[in-house]
């Protein structure tokens, strides 16, 4: 099989945990608390992985000062798109509750599906990334992307359906994100193959600065909102787990 199509069904696999949280959200009554807990392990797990993963390999390819402009670079990204976003209605697009529908805000379900996107294609490149010059997918990485999706998708489409969204656009946006997941891994990998070392690490930073943005964004918040005094140590045991399959 050709490494560019690997990446890409890694990545489908990755996204794919969105729709897997998306169905139980639809199916399932889950209670909010437990929606939180587990997008808040989720959020440990992504901050080790941001560590431990990307910026050390990142650090390593292209030293310090290609890592920490990448890194300010997708941090900064990530925050003027977030924000364009936030005053169209998708400020709240991984909250079980709270989103605006469409008859509150037009264009809201547009830039929850614009918004969702951007959050899952930093991870999805990554994923491309690590298969470069032969080597095996990141297990950890994937488990990372993984293990955040499946409550990301689950809290978002639990809003979504109660924001009296269709079960059309619902599996639509996650479906879709899925696939577009799949294409940027298979992307990052054809076209990034042979790139220097220095933007190779740019590259991976960005999606680190990016990722960490988003968790401080909008799945810590969510997190916090239902769980409280529990937060910090549901994050902790997900960055704990990360960290021992990086170890492993």
């Amino acid at each position: 099989m050709p490494v560019w199509l690997e990446a890409g069904l890694w990545g489908l696999l990755g996204g794919g945990a969105l729709v897997l949280g998306a169905l139980v959200a639809w199916f399932v009554d889950v209670p909010p608390k437990v929606v939180a807990s587990v997008m808040a392990f989720g959020s440990g797990v992504l901050i080790s992985t941001v560590a431990f993963d990307l910026m050390e390999e990142a650090a390593a390819t292209g030293g310090l000062t290609a890592t920490a402009t990448g890194f300010l670079a997708g941090a900064v990204v990530y925050v003027l798109a977030n924000l364009a976003l936030a005053r169209r209605g998708a400020r709240h697009r991984k909250r079980s509750g709270g989103q605006p529908s469409e008859d509150e805000q037009a264009g809201s379900g547009a830039a929850i599906a614009v918004g969702a996107l951007l959050d899952g294609v930093p991870e999805s490149v990554v994923l491309g990334l690590s298969l470069l010059g032969g080597g095996a997918v990141s297990t950890s990485v994937l488990a990372a992307v993984f293990i955040s999706n499946v409550p990301e998708g689950l809290s978002s489409a639990a809003g979504m359906k109660r924001s009296g969204r269709s079960a059309r656009y619902v599996f639509g946006v996650w479906g879709g994100i899925a696939v577009i997941s799949g294409m940027s891994a298979l992307l990052g990998n054809l076209l990034l193959d042979g790139v220097s070392p220095q933007t190779e690490a740019v590259i991976t930073a960005v999606a680190a600065g990016a990722i960490l943005t988003m968790i401080a964004d909008t799945m810590i918040p969510e997190a916090f909102e239902r769980t409280h005094a529990w937060t910090g140590l549901i994050t902790t045991l997900g960055f704990l787990v990360a960290f021992a399959l990086t170890l492993a």
